[in-house]
């Protein structure tokens, strides 16, 4: 996974880095936004119509083995899953395709993201962070949120705690063009969808529980036998806007279905292996390219930045 050669991106992605650690601190071995983690284990299996979507290795096997891992967000380690800022959840996929060949989904509980470009994103976090304990009126996070109704969208969409990691559904919100053995591309975007179906808690019933009732439960239910989600992507039509997470398809564009993933249990190291893993939003696999979409340079950049800093905290 190299660094993006663009000088900006990178001064960019530091620039997060920063703000990240001065909402949440530092912690080393953690990551700076989805800091609380599990790592599991399973196999990605394709439908025998996958191939048609996509040349991809793991599209044309039998079976792939992957890693998986489900998150918290925010970049605070010991945050209750009871938390009302532990959503969106995270859920990211590991497609283990060879020797130190591997190609990433990196996804979230709500579908969409706040702004189209990294920079308002930036402005965003530092709106935020300007305005605890402000007195001004409004305060500079209101008048963000009134210049940019994407982010005003995404802060008002509801995000409710799920009974499960298992019962949860997640979102790539960038698109990737998929092209096949014969050479025709499609625009799309993933879905993760629970087998089990989804299944969301009222704020009452999540008073009640632990604060780490989500990693206890799924370690539960992996006991009973895998835990399985489809792997959908819905398809974009010609026109539709394919370099902007803020913008949503029409709901009537075709999902199809990519494979299952069945998670099959904890990894035994988990906690070591992910202060080592790099996620990779951009595929960097045959027949699965990344859109024009800005935010995936920069997040490219800053998983790679904040995983050498875990590598490197690990070592000491």
């Amino acid at each position: 996974m190299p660094l993006p050669s663009d000088e900006k991106v990178v001064a960019l992605a530091n620039d997060l880095l920063a703000v990240f650690d001065t909402m949440f601190g530092v912690h080393p071995g953690f990551r700076p936004a989805h800091a609380k983690g599990l790592l599991l284990e399973g196999t990605f299996t394709p439908v025998p119509e996958a191939g048609g979507l996509t040349r991809a290795p793991h599209a044309n096997r039998p079976s792939t083995p992957v890693f998986v891992r489900f998150s918290n967000s925010t970049g605070l380690p010991a945050l209750p899953d009871t938390d009302a800022n532990a959503n969106p959840r995270g859920m990211a996929i590991r497609f283990m395709l060879g020797e130190r060949q591997h190609t990433d989904i990196i996804s979230h509980s709500v579908d969409g993201f706040p702004t189209h470009t990294a920079g308002e994103f930036l402005e965003m976090l530092r709106a935020a962070g300007a305005s605890a304990g402000s007195t001004e009126s409004p305060t500079p996070i209101m008048k963000f949120l009134g210049a940019h109704p994407a982010a005003l969208q995404f802060v008002q969409t509801p995000k409710p705690h799920p009974s499960s990691f298992a019962r949860q559904s997640y979102f790539g919100v960038t698109a990737m063009q998929f092209t096949n053995a014969d050479g025709v591309s499609q625009f799309g975007r993933y879905r993760l969808v629970p087998v089990a179906g989804v299944d969301l808690l009222s704020d009452d019933k999540v008073a009640g529980l632990g604060e780490n009732f989500l990693s206890e439960e799924i370690q539960q239910r992996l006991a009973a036998g895998p835990v399985a989600f489809d792997v959908l992507v819905q398809l974009a039509d010609e026109g539709d806007v394919v370099d902007d997470a803020t913008i949503h398809w029409p709901a009537e564009r075709p999902v199809v279905t990519l494979g299952r993933v069945e998670i099959t249990g904890v990894v035994a190291d988990g906690a070591a292996q992910q202060q080592y893993m790099i996620f990779d939003p951009i595929p960097r696999v045959d027949g699965i390219e990344p859109s024009a979409d800005p935010l995936l340079e920069l997040r490219a950049a800053i998983y790679l930045i904040s995983g050498r800093r875990r590598r490197a905290a690990e070592e000491q």
